[in-house]
């Protein structure tokens, strides 16, 4: 028997490969199926299933063209309802790969259809569970997904009955979640990819309340607004979205710059992939930077709408690695990347922008000697209630596009984060939208914190 978990540390997502007896399943699947058949074919093994926890909201899973090109069958289960043909099991089905057992338990809560996977080996010993976003490693999976159909209170409510069917499993069991810190599906996941059902009833503060309205408060209190691709990608995997090699492959169409400057004059957007580093020396006007080196697909889909056309600038080598992570959060309309990348904008004598960065030194003195500087910090509210800047303003990254046009474009923009990433991607959008005095502070709040050149609340 094989237990195999996929970790993709940009999305905190976990899938997983089982196999017994020359039969494999996979549990969560990506959309970027190809590495799962290439497993199960190493090993000389046929994907009989594709378990499916729930609809994913975070990511577009790989689920249609897994099977498609497998012939495995789909598996959710109860409350199922998809534009594609699927298995919707009861509650306690069991499913046979090679000598190994996999029962649905149905986990109700996050969404309707949530189940949970309890994997049986060939001797009849539960050793597994794959909770998808019921259970977490120190947390429960949101109940807020279904605003309009049930009130997070409601599903909070089914929660607290769904875990029961967890906790009587015996304390050796492995969790195997979907997701692990990072993602936006808990509220504080914690950052082990894995535990035992005896840790959890240990440690997980959801399954140490035992009085319902206190677990129902518990778990509703402090959930931050889910990012708004969330229901589309949910959408997407329920009703089914464009075959994955067919996005990858116009993707990757190679522009030249008039071939760009075509599609930009028609209003395709600009996604500059390079690390920040570079993306503040030259970039195309009106580019944003999600750098690949960090969460660059969530902050793509959070801020850009899924459904708009896409242009690419790249570190030469690396489109196909973004082409790839963007078509996991639901990214189809990809048109092409600049050939050679960014140089080759420069070299043909295009206009180009810049941003400037500056030590937290010098933000000091810039925000003494001018009052009227906007210190804007874009972490999350909970970052900047802990502490933050005097006189700072906080919007958080996820929100910036709605608030910008409110602020004054020729005030100078003092802009960080915690780091200096997602810093970086609101720089480039006041670029975009016309602020002419932009300045990052390199480091973000860490490094303005530990130099204490700035009076901190």
């Amino acid at each position: 028997m094989i237990i195999e978990q996929i970790y993709t540390n940009c999305l905190a997502q976990a899938a997983y490969y089982i196999e017994s007896d020359g039969e494999a399943a996979i549990i969560d699947p990506l959309r970027d199926f190809h590495g799962y058949i290439e497993k199960a074919h190493a090993n000389g093994a046929k994907i009989k299933y594709v378990f499916e926890t729930h609809f994913h909201a975070d990511f577009v899973s790989g689920h249609l063209d897994l099977a498609a090109h497998t012939g495995a069958e789909i598996v959710y289960g109860p409350n199922t309802k998809t534009g594609f043909k699927v298995t919707v099991a009861n509650d306690g089905d069991e499913f046979k790969i090679g000598k190994i057992t996999v029962k649905v338990l149905h986990t109700p809560g996050h969404t309707l259809e949530s189940s949970c996977f309890l994997l049986t080996d060939e001797n009849g010993k539960q050793q597994a569970v794959f909770t998808g976003d019921t259970l977490f490693v120190g947390d429960v999976g949101r109940p807020d997904l279904l605003d309009g159909i049930m009130s997070k209170e409601e599903l909070a409510a089914m929660m607290f009955e769904s875990l029961k069917k967890l906790i009587v499993l015996p304390d050796d069991v492995v969790v195997y979640p979907a997701h692990g810190a990072g993602s936006a599906c808990g509220k504080n996941i914690g950052k082990e990819t894995s535990s035992t059902i005896g840790q959890q009833k240990a440690n997980n503060y959801a399954l140490k309340i035992t009085d319902k309205s206190a677990f129902i408060e518990a778990v509703c209190a402090g959930i931050s607004p889910a990012p708004a691709y969330f229901f589309k990608d949910a959408a997407l995997n329920k009703n089914g979205y464009s075959e994955y090699d067919e996005v990858v492959k116009k993707g990757l169409s190679p522009l030249s710059v008039a071939d760009f400057e075509n599609h930009l004059s028609k209003g395709a957007i600009v996604i500059d992939s390079r690390i920040p580093d570079f993306f503040e020396l030259g970039f195309v006007p009106g580019s944003i930077n999600f750098g690949l080196n960090g969460q660059f697909a969530i902050w793509a889909a959070t801020i850009i709408d899924l459904h708009q056309p896409i242009l690419l600038v790249c570190k030469p080598e690396t489109e196909e690695e973004t082409i790839t992570r963007l078509t996991r959060v639901g990214f189809d309309q990809i048109l092409g990347f600049l050939t050679g990348g960014f140089d080759t904008w420069k070299d043909a004598g295009k206009k180009y922008d810049m941003v400037i960065s500056i030590s937290s030194e010098e933000f000091a003195l810039d925000a003494k000697h001018n009052p009227n500087a906007m210190i804007i910090d874009v972490r999350k509210p909970s970052e900047f209630k802990d502490k933050h800047v005097k006189k700072a303003k906080n919007i958080p990254l996820d929100l910036l596009q709605q608030e910008v046009e409110a602020l004054d474009k020729h005030a100078e923009c003092l802009v960080h984060c915690a780091g200096g990433y997602r810093s970086m991607v609101a720089a480039s959008l006041f670029k975009k939208h016309g602020f002419t005095n932009v300045k990052n502070v390199w480091g973000g709040f860490a490094q303005i914190k530990e130099e204490e050149k700035i009076e901190l609340e």
